[in-house]
């Protein structure tokens, strides 16, 4: 019986998509505890139970395994968030659901929080950090500037750079997750309260 493939005959097979996403995710938990340097091809092939040519059937390098795990951990972060921003009344709403998403996104995928941070201090031996904004992945800082924009524009929030602005709410947001992943104890829900009262008192018109 010859596998059935996807929308095209130069698409993959299913069967060929399913050990795609099986390396993927061993890839995922193996950065997650043993860092991006220390996952080796091997370690892989043996989590995912497949021989190391099979994982090189798929993917041909590890930088092209562990980039395609980034991507797939950064398209469902992006999803996430979106799809709460989404369900926001207005553009008061959407930065306070920003910022919610944010956070509530990495406390429930530690691992992928891992990924992203393992990924992006050893890309290119740690370069990324290194360049300032290099690190911005998918466009953060410009989608929370477009929110505050809105705001602006309909009257609901001050003037001000929106970002500039848009810059400190991201790194304020970085920096809990960072202590929270070095610190786990940290109440995270109550930090998001916070992080959501910092937020809006930088941004709300001033009586």
């Amino acid at each position: 019986m010859t596998p059935r493939r996807g929308d095209g005959p130069d698409e993959p097979t299913f069967t060929e998509r399913a050990r795609r996403q099986q390396l993927i995710d061993a890839t995922i938990d193996l950065i997650s505890t043993r860092g991006h340097p220390a996952t080796s091809l091997s370690a892989i092939a043996e989590r995912a139970g497949l021989s190391k040519a099979a994982v090189l059937y798929h993917f041909s390098s590890k930088d092209n395994l562990t980039r395609a795990a980034l991507e797939q951990v950064m398209e469902q972060f992006s999803a996430y968030v979106t799809e709460r921003l989404a369900r926001a009344a207005g553009p008061r709403e959407a930065i306070v659901a920003y910022v919610r998403a944010m956070i509530g996104y990495q406390q429930a995928h530690r691992r992928q929080v891992r990924v992203i941070t393992e990924m992006l201090l050893d890309d290119d031996g740690g370069t990324r950090l290194k360049t300032p904004g290099s690190h911005d992945t998918h466009g953060r800082w410009q989608a929370l500037a477009e929110l505050l924009t809105e705001g602006q524009e309909v009257g609901v929030l001050r003037e001000f750079d929106t970002q500039t602005v848009a810059l400190a709410i991201g790194g304020a947001i970085d920096g809990v997750i960072s202590h929270w992943l070095a610190h786990p104890e940290l109440d995270l829900d109550a930090a998001a309260a916070e992080l959501e009262e910092f937020t809006l008192n930088a941004i709300e018109r001033r009586s």
